[in-house]
């Protein structure tokens, strides 16, 4: 049990520390509010600066679509729509269990406005034992417990599709009003970077062919990210805060502040306002109801992404600052992107200050350790009446679920 009188002392100076802190990202805001304010004089140079030395720069940033001073206020979406999400949650195999395998449980929900109609609440459950699905991904060295969390995204955004789909069909592929799949999370699967290419293939296709079944139906696809840490757009600034005459990185600033071990130390002239984020930036500059300006991610994993560039805003949607992705299909269709920010906002509203479609999604993907227990004990009686022998947890496992203190 935790004791709760010596993490009092274990306290002790954080909350000097935490002003100290305070006082600093202050700083650091001011900066970043000056530098904003200049790169919107000089927008158009800054970006051909990008473009042309993007690949002697050592950082992540992207591309302003629209005026770095635009501040547009989303309009309200028409009385009938549709929105749907869905969301996964897991059991996760051990080998403490009566057997070794996982559960992927995903969660769907449709909700319909002005149109009379029932919303849609389910959950499909899938379960995991073959050798190719709990051992195949330990080839690119890859526990199966990871590959498993890979393995869930998939499921959502095909089951996502399938329900834009099945809509569309229902309707002789004329939606009778304007619908709206939403994602909790990025659409950049930054994970992926790091995976061997065969491995990275099996994820990442279905999931950009599911995000074409959408296209094709015309629904628009968009990813709602809360708490957002990202740090994209205030990266663009560090061209503005350039010393040199050309943002040479590799040249002026060799080793310097771009490291994970040099960056507490020396940084180099244009982190002068890190490791702020982009959302506690935006928080001061936009009003609720408020987005910024669009702009163009350029992570390394969107080279495999094909025809699908990811773009993306951040919306003050009342109670926070989200980060809200979309597909360059709708990001370059203004009525559509108008259309889903719009219906999105609104997701937020009902919500009480969460978009409530992401919200009841989660509620029906969600696995309690009540449905663990209940599964293996499921499980267990399936393999007694299959005629399997000696089924039973470890002897750790059984230890563990009690107690003599």
């Amino acid at each position: 049990m935790l004791d709760l009188t010596k993490a009092a002392k274990a306290m002790h100076g954080m909350s000097q520390h935490l002003n100290v802190e305070a006082a600093a990202a202050r700083q650091r805001l001011e900066v970043a509010q000056n530098l904003l304010a200049k790169a919107a004089t000089g927008q158009d140079n800054l970006v051909e600066l990008q473009e042309s030395w993007r690949d002697r720069t050592l950082f992540n940033a992207a591309t302003p679509i629209e005026p770095l001073g635009d501040r547009t206020y989303i309009t309200a979406p028409p009385a009938a729509h549709t929105v749907f999400a869905t969301d996964g949650s897991q059991i996760s195999p051990s080998h403490h269990e009566i057997a070794y395998c996982y559960l992927l449980n995903i969660g769907t929900v449709m909700l319909h406005y002005g149109q009379s109609r029932h919303p849609v609440l389910d959950s499909v459950p899938e379960v995991f034992y073959k050798a190719e699905d709990l051992y195949a991904s330990r080839q690119w060295g890859i526990r199966t417990e990871e590959w498993m969390g890979y393995r869930r995204a998939v499921s959502e955004a095909i089951a996502l599709a399938e329900i834009g789909c099945d809509w569309a069909k229902v309707n002789d592929n004329k939606l009778p009003a304007p619908a709206l799949a939403m994602v909790d999370g990025s659409l950049i699967y930054w994970f992926l970077e790091q995976l061997p290419s065969e491995a990275r293939d099996r994820i990442l296709e279905p999931i950009l062919e599911a995000w074409e079944k959408l296209r094709l139906v015309k629904i628009p696809l968009l990813g709602y990210l809360s708490a957002s840490r990202s740090t994209e757009s205030l990266s663009f600034l560090r061209f503005q805060a350039c010393t040199h005459e050309v943002p040479d990185c590799m040249t002026n600033c060799p080793n310097v502040g771009f490291s994970a071990t040099s960056a507490f130390d020396e940084k180099a002239p244009c982190q002068e306002f890190e490791p702020l984020r982009d959302a506690v930036l935006w928080a001061t500059i936009l009003s609720p109801g408020q987005r910024s300006p669009l702009w163009k991610s350029h992570a390394r994993i969107l080279d495999l992404y094909d025809l699908n560039p990811i773009y993306f805003c951040y919306v003050h949607v009342g109670t926070e600052i989200a980060r809200i992705e979309v597909p360059e299909w709708v990001a370059q269709d203004n009525t559509e992107l108008d259309l889903a920010l719009g219906m999105m906002l609104a997701q937020v509203h009902k919500g009480g200050g969460y978009p409530v479609t992401l919200a009841e999604a989660h509620n029906q993907a969600v696995v309690t350790g009540g449905d663990r227990t209940r599964f293996f004990a499921l499980l267990e009686q399936q393999m007694i009446k299959a005629g399997l022998k000696n089924v039973g947890i470890s002897y750790k496992e059984t230890r563990k679920r009690g107690s003599i203190a």
